[in-house]
């Protein structure tokens, strides 16, 4: 499954880190940034159908995550994604995008299309936690963030992981096969054992200061933006949708019957809403 998904991008350099790159398509470039424990990998059934809407649709991998390199020295904080994110989109030649967010790349999105708004031509906002003085990592995701974080990333298997994805991530279960899940697990550990994923876990940057950053310079965005949203997600749940709603001042969210990872088992409908705020914009 990896070497299949290997494959089917390239790897690129930006800010001295070496990553990986999905992309598909001509025209207007929309990219997709994911958050964890996923990488491009969550995006593979997405890029078809926008390119076939006439957009170029542009899924990479964060570092630390994915085939990317995990460099031991480097800041996995979400401003230091942030920047990386600029450099990675100017040596991917893409000056102005269709910004399309999910799970902590909606933070590290989030940040830098404030500091880039001219940048960005439409954001679609996925499960993503916006409420950053206040949030609290689901269940699942709090071992990751303890002293024990180590050894229990090391003593977990592929089931278990598959057991966690499936409760907190799939709606339909039978539109994830067991061996795409495992590939999330084996990309997690790949080449580290999984160490620079901790390190962004722990890398969280849940302060007010920058939640009003990202609040301001979402409400004060020429753009338009809209909120689809996984209703059934037990991670980021309605009242993260409320959040959203708020800071980005939108009534009408797209409500669609998913979980946590929607790329996954909505990828068709879910392009369709992306493509089309991208086309009125």
């Amino acid at each position: 499954m990896i070497a299949e998904h290997r494959a089917a991008g390239r790897t690129f350099d930006a800010g001295d880190t070496r990553s990986f790159v999905l992309e598909q398509g001509d025209g207007e470039p929309i990219v997709l940034l994911h958050g964890v424990p996923a990488s491009c990998f969550l995006y593979r059934k997405m890029l078809a159908p926008l390119a076939r809407a006439g957009f170029r649709a542009v899924a990479f991998d964060l570092p630390g995550l994915g085939l990317a390199s995990r460099p031991t020295a480097f800041d996995y904080t979400w401003g230091a994604l942030a920047s990386w994110t600029g450099e990675a989109l100017d040596v991917l030649e893409i000056d102005r995008c269709h910004l399309v967010v999910h799970d902590i790349g909606g933070p590290i999105g989030c940040e830098w299309a404030v500091g880039s708004p001219d940048r960005v031509r439409s954001l679609t906002v996925l499960n993503t936690p916006l409420n950053l003085a206040t949030f609290r990592p689901p269940w699942t995701m709090r071992p990751f963030r303890t002293p024990l974080a180590r050894p229990y990333l090391r003593s977990m298997r592929r089931r278990t992981f598959a057991a966690l994805f499936y409760l907190q991530g799939i709606a339909n279960r039978w539109a994830v096969p067991r061996e795409d899940v495992w590939a999330y697990y084996d990309l997690l550990k790949l080449g580290d054992g999984g160490q620079a994923f901790l390190k962004i876990m722990r890398g969280f940057e849940l302060t007010q200061a920058k939640q009003d950053l990202i609040w301001e310079g979402l409400r004060a965005r020429d753009y338009p933006a809209q909120i689809v949203w996984g209703e059934r997600d037990p991670a980021l749940g309605l009242d993260k949708l409320e959040v959203a709603t708020e800071v980005l001042q939108i009534d009408d969210p797209v409500l669609l019957p998913a979980k946590h990872f929607l790329q996954e088992d909505q990828a068709l409908p879910l392009a369709s809403r992306i493509a089309d705020l991208a086309r009125a914009a």
